[in-house]
C-alpha cells in the first residue's frame, strides 16, 4: 500500500514522509517546490516536481506508481497573501482539490486525509473550539480550506471517496534530530520568526496588535508539534483504511498562549534575550485561535507527546542552530 504525500517536500509534508517511513509504509511524494525542499526528501522515496493543477502529470504520477492512499498538504496557507490574493488562493487550493479528486476516481483511489485548519472557523463563538463550532472563515485562506472541505464531502455523497479533514491550529517544532526543519522562502510563522531573532539574523520580533479581546491584548493561538500532527495524519490513514465513514478532528493541545507568552517562552527555551516590538494589527487576524481535540484523541486514538511548549520551541531551535541558513545548509 503506497501513500502518496502531496507537499511532502513542504514543513509539514517533510515530517510526514518521516513518519511514514518509519512506520515502514510505502511512500510517493509530489510537490511543486514553490515553498518545499527537495533536499527534504529522503533519497530511495520517489519524488515528483508536480503541480495538483497540472492534471495531465498529476495523470502520470498515478500511471507509474500503485498510489493506495493520499495526503494533501499542497496548500497555499499565508492568512495576510490570501487577503491580498484572494484569486490565487481559490485557484491553487479548490481547483488544486478538484483537479486532484477527479484524477484519484479515475484510478479508483477513494481515501484522502486533508490537511485543513482552525481558520475555517473565523472568529469563534466558543473556546475550545470543537468540531460542531460553527466555521464562518474571516480570510480567503481559510474560505479556500472550508471549500475544499465541502467538495470532499459532496464527492463522498456521489462517489463514495472517503476523507479525514485534520483542522490543525498553529503548527511548531521539528524533528528531534534537527534532521528536518521550518523553513519557508518568506517566513511568516511566529515561532521560526522569534528564533531567527534570537539568532540575530533578525533585529526584533514584531508583535502584531495588543489590542485582542485576550487577557493581555495579544492575539491567543494554540500549538502542536509538527511530529504529533504528523503522528495524526498516519492514525486517520488507519482510520479509513478499515473503512470507517468521512470525519474531521481538531488537532490542537487545548492550551492557549499568546504571541507575548510565546516570546517569553522562547527567551527561556533559548536563553536569548529576543527584543520585541509592538506593531499594528495584521488583517485577518482571530482573537483567539483554541482547540478541543477530545475527538480527535477519543476516536483516533491521538495521544500527543509535546504538551510543553518550551519543548516545542526547543526542538524547533535544535533545527535552526543546526541549519541557520535552512536547507541550504544540507
Amino acid at each position: 500500500m503506497s501513500v502518496l504525500v502531496l507537499g511532502g517536500a513542504g514543513y509539514i509534508g517533510s515530517h510526514m514522509v518521516a513518519t511514514l517511513l518509519a512506520a515502514k509504509r510505502d511512500v510517493v511524494v509530489v510537490d511543486n517546490l514553490l515553498t518545499g525542499h527537495r533536499s527534504s526528501v529522503p533519497e530511495g522515496v520517489p519524488f515528483y516536481e508536480v503541480d495538483i493543477r497540472d492534471k495531465a502529470a498529476l495523470t502520470e504520477v498515478f500511471e507509474k506508481e500503485h498510489i493506495d492512499q493520499v495526503v494533501h498538504f499542497a496548500a497555499s496557507s499565508i492568512v495576510p497573501e490570501s487577503v491580498e490574493q484572494p484569486l490565487k488562493y481559490f485557484n491553487n487550493n479548490v481547483y488544486g482539490m478538484i483537479n486532484l479528486l477527479e484524477v484519484m476516481l479515475d484510478f479508483d483511489v477513494k481515501q484522502i486525509v486533508f490537511s485543513s485548519t482552525a481558520a475555517t472557523y473565523g472568529v469563534a463563538k466558543e473556546n475550545p473550539i470543537k468540531e460542531t463550532t460553527p466555521q464562518n472563515p474571516i480570510n480567503p485562506y481559510g474560505e479556500s480550506k472550508l471549500q475544499m472541505e465541502h467538495i470532499m464531502k459532496w464527492a463522498d455523497q456521489a462517489y463514495g471517496l472517503k476523507w479525514v479533514a485534520l483542522r490543525y491550529f498553529n503548527v511548531a517544532g521539528a524533528k528531534t534530530d534537527g534532521s528536518i526543519g521550518e523553513d519557508h522562502p518568506t517566513e511568516t510563522h511566529l515561532v521560526p520568526i522569534i528564533l531567527q531573532t534570537a539568532l540575530g539574523k533578525r533585529e526584533k520580533i514584531m508583535m502584531f496588535g495588543d489590542d485582542y479581546n485576550t487577557p493581555d491584548g495579544f492575539n491567543v493561538r494554540d500549538y502542536v508539534h509538527v511530529m504529533d500532527l504528523a503522528d495524526a495524519h498516519v492514525l486517520a490513514l488507519d482510520y479509513l483504511a478499515k473503512g470507517n465513514d468521512s470525519n474531521q478532528f481538531n488537532l490542537g493541545s487545548a492550551n492557549g498562549f499568546s504571541v507575548k507568552q510565546m516570546v517569553e517562552a522562547a527567551r527561556e527555551a533559548t536563553g536569548k534575550e529576543i527584543p520585541a516590538e509592538i506593531g499594528p494589527r495584521r488583517a485577518g487576524d482571530p482573537d483567539s485561535l483554541v482547540a478541543s481535540s477530545a475527538k480527535a484523541r477519543e476516536v483516533l486514538g491521538w495521544e500527543p507527546k509535546y504538551d510543553d511548549v518550551k519543548e516545542i520551541i526547543r526542538t524547533a531551535w535544535n533545527w535552526l542552530q543546526k541549519h541557520p541558513n535552512g536547507y541550504e545548509d544540507r
